[in-house]
């Protein structure tokens, strides 16, 4: 049950990669994004699918978490705001190390740079 930031400890991520993208044939992501609510992984705002805001937009889930390797920050929808402290969650925290970025292997495209939203 999440507490009253929408967060909940106890649920365990999706996933290794963004669920949409890898439902399609050809999703890529550049960054991952965790829902601190539900564990949904979706790609960041500089994927050209920006699946993490969608999932927030569409189910209100107010709170994610990165889940690149050696990151720990959260960042609250409402508040449009990062911060550097949250609880730890479930694990893992991250994707695995050996999974490139951007990522999956085999979908990102030779001109991905071009294809990123800036920030």
């Amino acid at each position: 049950m999440a507490d009253a930031n929408g967060i909940d400890v106890t649920v365990p991520p999706s996933g290794t990669g963004c669920v949409e993208c890898l439902a399609t044939e050809d999703g890529w992501w550049f960054n991952l994004r965790r829902c601190a609510q539900c564990g949904h992984v979706g790609c960041c705002d500089s994927s050209p699918s920006q699946h993490a805001t969608a999932h927030f937009k569409e189910t209100g889930h107010p709170m994610m978490q990165s889940f690149e390797p050696g990151e720990e920050w959260f960042y609250s929808y409402p508040e449009e705001r990062k911060d550097p402290n949250g609880p730890d969650l479930a694990p893992p925290n991250s994707h695995p190390e050996d999974q490139p970025k951007p990522g999956p292997a085999g979908r990102v495209p030779d001109d991905w740079e071009s294809r990123l939203h800036p920030k």
